[in-house]
Parts: structure tokens; sequence; C-alpha cells
């Protein structure tokens, strides 16, 4: 029987070492971690995200969640004015295993209150620097990326258009919902990830305002985009961010919006989470957030090429 750690011994001290640097530079910044629940009664509603499931004997009839992000409960502690936060833990996803993903990861999800994207984006860019050693961050709009790869316009972009690309890039896509931003996705994930952040770190900011989430919109040229970027380093994506938005009612509008996704893709039907609503409405403060994936990020410091090589004991060897 092979009971030995998918890390090596080096890797896995390689890691402590840039987790203590990780604390150390919020320390010197004043951020402070706090500790979440890893079970939670609502689940993100987002349809690209599945969340485990368990239950617990005190209550036999409720079901729980593992979360997907620690990102509901910062933000309620957020709204309670606990000031700059970040946590550093355990997150949970119903998703494939590979060379880039592990159902359980470990993940940094940091808030600063009074910044917007911008100045949160600058801050990213330090703390790749700290620990890949990386240039400058490279900033490019979601536009320009578009413009840049496939020579379209993607918020003037109809249908038929991002299908026919699709189609002639990758073939016929199978169990793919038929709407604009499901084919803007794919086309980001699968022709203009690969090219990105291969001589430094890059930031793709303004995206879609249909792909806000939990980010506020704002309108740049003409076009209602959200403010909500990705950082994206050798082709990987590495985090995503939101200048935070702080409307109760148009976030649980966006959340309806994405029960209706689910329903219309035959998905789970999930609980909103009503406390988080709760939060924001007695008063969320002018923050911006991103949430970064750990492995990941040690996978490029360590040159590694599969997530296991980082993580003391993947799925398959638990």
């Amino acid at each position: 029987m092979n009971w030995q750690p998918t890390a090596s011994i080096e890797n896995l001290k390689a890691r402590a070492a840039i987790l203590r640097d990780i604390r150390e530079f919020f320390h010197k910044r004043e951020v402070y971690e706090v500790e979440t629940p890893i079970l939670a009664s609502a689940p993100v509603t987002d349809p690209f995200l599945t969340a485990l499931e368990t239950q617990c004997s005190v209550f036999p009839n409720k079901t729980l969640y593992m979360q997907t992000s620690p990102e509901y409960a910062m933000k309620r502690l957020l709204a309670a004015g606990s000031g700059s936060i970040y946590y550093l833990g355990k997150a949970f996803r119903d998703d494939e295993c590979g060379k880039l993903h592990n159902p359980e990861f470990t993940m940094l999800e940091w808030y600063r209150t009074a910044f917007d994207d911008a100045q949160l984006i600058n801050e990213i860019d330090e703390l790749l620097k700290l620990v890949l050693k990386s240039k400058s961050m490279q900033r490019l709009s979601y536009k320009q990326a578009f413009e840049e790869h496939l020579g379209i316009n993607p918020h003037k972009a109809e249908m038929r258009l991002l299908q026919a690309i699709c189609l002639d890039r990758m073939g016929e896509i199978k169990g793919l919902i038929p709407n604009k931003d499901s084919y803007l996705q794919l086309l980001m994930s699968d022709v203009i990830e690969p090219e990105l952040g291969n001589e430094a770190p890059v930031v793709i900011t303004d995206f879609p305002a249909s792909q806000a989430a939990l980010a506020r919109t704002r309108t740049v040229d003409g076009d209602n985009v959200a403010a909500r970027f990705e950082v994206y380093v050798k082709g990987i994506e590495l985090a995503n961010g939101y200048y935070e938005l702080q409307d109760a009612a148009t976030q649980k509008q966006r959340f309806q919006m994405d029960l209706a996704k689910r329903k219309a893709e035959n998905l789970k039907a999930v609980p909103v989470d009503d406390k988080l609503l709760a939060a924001i409405e007695a008063g969320f403060p002018e923050c911006a957030g991103v949430a970064l994936g750990i492995d990941r990020l040690i996978m490029l410091a360590l040159s590694a090429t599969h997530i296991s090589e980082v993580m003391a004991f993947s799925l398959d060897q638990i």
C-alpha cells in the first residue's frame, strides 16, 4: 500500500516558508487573519461552482455545504466592522482532479477596506513579486484581450459570431448552454487564458457586466462592465477579485438570476444566503476583495507541473 505523501518533503518545507512569508506580508500591512466556518447553510449560487454536501446529526434534516470560498462569512465580518482581513485555509469544490485541480485546496482570500480594484491589483502585484520574484504585472481589459487574440469586441459581438468562432476553434461543444456568456467564457478559458502571463503576470479587468457576480458595475468607453478582474501567470488562472457591490437588492437580484440559470441548465437548486444579504443591507463598507489559489501559486513558485507535487496528500492519496 502506498502511504507516502504526494509532495516531497523538500516541497512541503518550501510551501511552509511561502505561507510564512504571506502571513508576514499581511502582518506588515495591518491586515489580520480570520477563520471562517468550513460548513455553511447556503452555498454560492454560481452555476459554474458545485459545493460538496454533508449533514450533521445535530440538524439531521438540514443539508450543509462545504465552503467553496470563505467569501460570504468574511463579508459578514466586514459588515460587522472587522476592517481589512484575510483568510488562509481550506476550501472545497466538487470539481475535477487534474494538474490544476483538487476538490480540497488551499485558498488565500483578502478584503481591503477603503480600497478600489486598482489599489488591490497593485497589492496583488507586490505579493506576486515577493513569492514568484515576478516582473511588474501587465494590465489588459477584457475587451483588449479579446481584440488582441480574437479580433472582436466581446461587449458588442453577437452570440452567432461567438458560436461560429467557438466552432472554428474547438469544434462542436456538447452540453454547452447556448448563451453569450457561455461562449465568451469558453473562448476566454480555452483560447485566451493559455496565452496570458508568460513573460509577467497579467491582470484582465472590466469583465462583462453579465459576469459581475458580487462586483459592482461601471461604464467604460460606453460599455457597461463589471469592476471585476482575474490574474494569470503562465496560462494559469491564479486569482479572481472584485470592487465589491454594496447594494443588497442588486445582489439578491443576481442570486435569483443565478438560480434561474441553474434551473435552465438542469442543475440542482440551492438556497440563497439570506444572512449575507442582511449583512450587506445593514451596511457594507467600501472595499475590494480577491481570492487566490495558494496551491497554484506554490506550483508556479516551485516550477511544479502538477498540483499533487505541492500538497501533502492529493485526493487520490487520502
